[in-house]
């Protein structure tokens, strides 16, 4: 069938009907690139310059892959191969493997953990979970980039990269894994290892790479700025002397140098191939104009040689709202106003799955998660385990549960949370290696919640701390594929929401810390990670940011420097008074001593500012209105917004409306119940 070029734009069209040969295409974000490569592909093979057998085409997920390969179906093209590099190299060493080795047998590892672990011990280090992902992330990190162990030490000093342990010690832990992989029995070959092997055949068999290069004569590689070293020798190794290549990406959206990607390839392509016919892509069919302009600002401040490759994003869509910027005083509140907008977008008649909540480390979903199911909002956990299900979490609790059996603790459920999960991970100082901060950044986030549990006097002493981390853990389960979606910036690359609230924008978070520490390259690649987030956005986009952790915290947080000259200079929006953790008694000022008076924010002997008689028969309303739904009493109306209601005691639906923390979903729900509790209470 003729492939129809009209529904491709101008620059689509050059790209996807350029003469066989070298092709650059840089394709911004939502520019269509999936339907430019697909289309060239097509069109090849409808001018019967290629068989359709004869192309390979490699993307970078398999979700990818299986879009390509339904595009072209759709087009009227079977038989190309559409795969990941990985599963591209399987494959044919399947194939090749007795030309290669003989009857060598072998099999693919499928974790790799075991086999770190002990050759970690066997280094002398230590063997937690948390080390073995690093030293694993590192040795990874050191074979996509063509290191060998006997050159890991001496090559990874002239990076920035900081190793988890002594280089040398990192260095024996990668020959000691390489070594238990080969036994008498077979070896054992890793992913990795499937690309060096198939580069190996390519590049020293010639009966090998004569039968692949007879068989594909057509490559296309999507996402060419995360390409590795050692992927980029497998590509070299099929095409041989030819250049029949298309490649497409944006070296603005390079994300993954710390797996050893780099966006070099790319940037070096028209100096490879001379002759490359070069197409950019720059119409965003994806997102408003509002969004595309504020895309284009981020990353017209960015620095270094990818930065003189960026592209000028022209938002196709209809005219939409203008993105949006709020700072809070804390955390929590940032969270509360998400949730009070997010539902604001559902009943407006955005579907929840269409909305999204993006932050740059996972230990952030905390305070969101509490705060959309305080809300009533279902969610789900893109990328990674909600909270309460993460290893470590779990690990915590357990450790909570032995410490409020003790009698010997004092009264303060914080300090003793912070005691009981030093041996955990949560050391006063941040440590170095990526999967360690993640730990110690997941347990802090736990010891937040606690403190945001005492502070809105949900809970006043550990056992009824862990009584609601478990009704919390309770409510969020099972996750809703239909729900708002909570996702990392990595893990949101490739996917797109009609709403996106980037959340979090602080200094030393994005940036991340460590990216400071190694210096401006890694600082660049968190201002395109930070690009990467706007653009995840269709018609509306939200960025926030607040200056303390915890309600009533110090305010020790600047607003991410990726915002200066971008972001307006705001009032911080504050937490009422009567949410903040109390410092002094709310009645006389005087200082409070005891975690109960703390919690109760005043001493027991000051006559409370509102009335606690109210407070109590609304506690109690809550209470059996929870138990007959069967979920906690916090996604009834939390504390704090309980302590809202009794100090402006409403007298109408409309008054309660008004409440902070109340919404119209709450007054349909249970706004004649909370009015008729508070009737004998009302002047």
């Amino acid at each position: 069938m003729a492939i129809d070029l009209s529904l491709l734009d101008a620059d689509q069209r050059v790209a996807a009907t350029a003469p066989r040969g070298p092709v650059c295409i840089l394709a911004g974000a939502g520019t269509g690139k999936t339907r430019t490569i697909t289309y060239r592909i097509a069109h090849l093979i409808d001018q019967s310059m290629v068989s359709p057998n004869k192309v390979l085409a490699v993307t970078f997920t398999q979700r990818a892959a299986g879009e390509m390969r339904d595009r072209l179906r759709t087009l009227g093209i079977g038989g190309v191969q559409a795969r990941t590099f990985h599963a591209a190299a399987l494959r044919q060493l399947r194939y090749f493997w007795p030309q290669v080795a003989g009857d060598l047998p072998w099999r693919v590892l499928d974790n790799k953990f075991p086999l770190v672990g002990r050759a970690a011990r066997a280094a002398g280090l230590a063997a937690n979970k948390e080390m073995v992902r690093d030293l694993l992330g590192e040795i990874e990190w050191a074979k996509a980039s063509v290191i060998g162990a006997e050159d890991y030490a001496r090559r990874v000093s002239g990076t920035n990269r900081t190793p988890p342990a002594d280089a040398e010690q990192v260095a024996q832990v990668y020959r000691l894994y390489e070594e238990y992989k080969t036994s008498p029995e077979g070896m054992l070959l890793d992913f990795d290892d499937l690309l060096l092997h198939v580069a190996g055949a390519l590049e020293n068999a010639p009966a090998v790479a004569e039968e692949f290069r007879s068989q594909y004569q057509s490559f296309v590689v999507d996402e060419y700025q995360d390409v590795t070293p050692l992927q980029q020798r497998v590509l070299e190794g099929w095409l041989g002397q030819r250049d029949d290549l298309t490649v497409v990406g944006d070296a603005n959206q390079t994300i993954y140098s710390f797996t050893g990607a780099t966006p070099n390839y790319l940037l070096n392509f028209s100096r490879t191939y001379g002759h490359a016919t070069v197409v950019k892509l720059q119409r965003d069919y994806r997102s408003t104009p509002q969004i595309t302009g504020l895309a284009n600002t981020v990353i017209s401040r960015a620095q270094g040689r990818a930065a003189g490759t960026r592209l000028e994003l022209e938002g196709m869509r209809p005219a939409g709202p203008a993105p949006t910027f709020a700072a809070f005083d804390d955390e929590p509140t940032e969270a509360r106003e998400v949730a009070t907008q997010i539902r604001a977008l559902i009943d407006a008649g955005t579907p929840a799955k269409e909305i999204a909540v993006l932050y740059r480390i996972n230990a952030q979903s905390a305070a969101f998660e509490a705060a959309l199911a305080d809300a009533g909002i279902l969610y789900q956990v893109r990328g990674g385990e909600g909270f309460f299900q993460r290893a470590e979490i779990r690990e915590a609790i357990g450790a909570l549960v032995s410490a409020a059996r003790r009698t010997d603790l004092p009264d303060d459920p914080v300090a003793v949370a912070r005691a009981a999960l030093a041996p955990l991970g949560l050391t006063p100082s941040e440590p170095e290696g990526a999967q360690a901060r993640e730990r110690w950044q997941t347990l802090g986030a736990l010891v937040d919640l606690i403190e945001e549990i005492v502070t809105t006097r949900e809970a006043n002493n550990l056992t009824d701390v862990l009584r609601s981390l478990r009704q919390r853990a309770d409510a969020k389960q099972p996750p809703s594929v239909d729900g708002v979606t909570l996702a990392s910036l990595h893990a949101a690359k490739g996917l797109e929401w009609d709403a996106v609230f980037l959340v979090g924008l602080v200094d030393n978070t994005m940036p991340i810390s460590h990216a400071i520490k190694a210096g401006d390259a890694q600082i660049e690649e968190e201002r395109r990670l930070l690009y990467v987030g706007v653009t995840r956005a269709r018609e509306h986009l939200r960025l926030s940011w607040s200056l303390a952790r915890q309600e009533g915290g110090r305010k020790s947080r600047t607003r991410s420097r990726f915002l200066d000259g971008i972001a307006p200079d705001l009032e911080v929006e504050k937490t009422p008074d009567r949410l903040s953790r109390p410092r002094a008694c709310r009645v006389c000022a005087g200082p409070l001593g005891t975690p109960a008076e703390k919690s109760l924010g005043r001493h027991a002997d000051c006559e409370p500012e509102y009335n606690e008689e109210a407070f109590m028969a609304l506690k109690a309303w809550r209470l059996e209105t929870a138990r007959e739904a069967g979920h906690p009493a916090y996604m009834v109306f939390s504390d704090a917004t309980l302590l809202s209601i009794v100090e402006t005691m409403p007298a109408s639906e409309a008054e309660l409306l008004g409440v902070s923390g109340v919404g119209p979903v709450k007054v349909d729900k249970y706004g004649g119940e909370v009015l008729e509790v508070l009737r004998p209470f009302v002047d």
